[in-house]
């Protein structure tokens, strides 16, 4: 018998991811149902479109080098379903497949497949998807507008987000209610505070996610926020940076990444302490009102070294590693 030889992790569960997996869907549905009902069928005819373009991918790149078939893990859906959550209504089929197929082929398949990639898949192609169409990525969808389900793109006249209102910088012309619900434009998965409370209430109840990250980036930037306010009320600015744009779908489905966020339990409350630092830097001083996407990224470039700088308490050796 020949010995296949090959870096960690070496036992592999398909039934156990693809548990996790289920639930991170599961988990997904009320931000999803709530830009269904905010947009219209497009937000469904778009995640439909990511998540078929991220299987496809999936398919096709494993059969074409000659590996074992992993659609049934379900993290190829997981990545579409997240991928169409930061998408506006009104983008282009073609714009949200083609971010499908670069977060399953070159993020996650060229990296090493599911749990070797460095980045999270869904927010490397929306950062690639803003760098080269920014026009669309920025062309949101008024509170209460349902764009065409069958246009294969919209021209429509983007509305102002809250944060587009606090970079000026001046609170929301938003209630804080209709922020919590939903009721104003933005990407599909990002409006409802709401929603994404329930669903990252799930994972957590369902042990699915740590409370580390979440507790670590949403305490960091409600700190920060708090503290360096640009408006008049500084809880009411706090609460608005907490609940617009992309901060609770960040901190819950996207910093809680397995494969791209740190394994030791200090480690994670560094990385969402940093996810949390950068997210404020990014909003208050970046050329773009949001900050998610690339605090999140640079901070899944640190999770190795997070880990290597907080190694968990060894018990029974004495210094040097020998055993007692």
């Amino acid at each position: 018998m020949k010995l296949l030889v090959t870096s960690s992790p070496h036992i592999h569960s398909g039934t156990h991811t693809s548990r996790l997996m289920g639930a991170v869907l599961v988990a997904l549905l009320p931000a999803l149902l709530a830009g269904v009902w905010f947009f219209g069928l497009r937000s469904l005819a778009l995640v439909g479109v990511t998540v078929l373009s991220c299987l496809l991918s999936e398919w096709g790149y494993r059969k074409l080098t000659r590996q074992s078939n992993t659609l049934p893990d379900l993290s190829a859906a997981v990545t579409g379903v997240l991928l169409a959550m930061t998408l506006p209504a009104t983008v282009p089929y073609w714009l949200a497949a083609v971010g499908g197929m670069f977060a399953i082929v070159v993020v996650k398949g060229l990296i090493g497949g599911l749990g070797q990639n460095i980045f999270n898949p869904a927010l490397a192609a929306r950062a690639l998807l803003v760098l080269l169409w920014p026009s669309w990525m920025v062309r949101y969808a008024p509170a209460g507008t349902k764009p065409d389900p069958l246009a294969l793109s919209v021209d429509m006249v983007a509305s102002a987000t809250p944060l587009h209102h606090m970079q000026m910088p001046a609170l929301p012309t938003e209630s804080l209610l209709d922020v919590f619900l939903g009721n104003m434009g933005g990407c599909i998965g990002e409006v409802s505070a709401l929603a994404l409370l329930l669903g990252g209430g799930y994972l957590l109840a369902r042990k699915v996610i740590s409370w580390r990250i979440p507790a670590a980036y949403l305490g960091t930037v409600a700190l920060l926020t708090l503290l360096f306010s640009k408006g008049q009320n500084p809880v009411l600015w706090m609460l608005y940076s907490l609940m617009s744009g992309g901060v609770l779908l960040g901190a819950f489905f996207m910093a809680t990444d397995y494969a791209t966020s740190p394994a030791t339990p200090r480690a994670q409350l560094l990385y969402g302490l940093g996810c949390g630092v950068l997210t404020v830097v990014f909003r208050y001083y970046g050329l773009f009102p949001e900050g998610v996407t690339y605090a999140i990224l640079l901070m899944n470039a640190c999770a190795w070294s997070l880990d290597r700088l907080t190694p968990p308490k060894r018990f029974g050796t004495v210094k040097g590693g020998a055993a007692q």
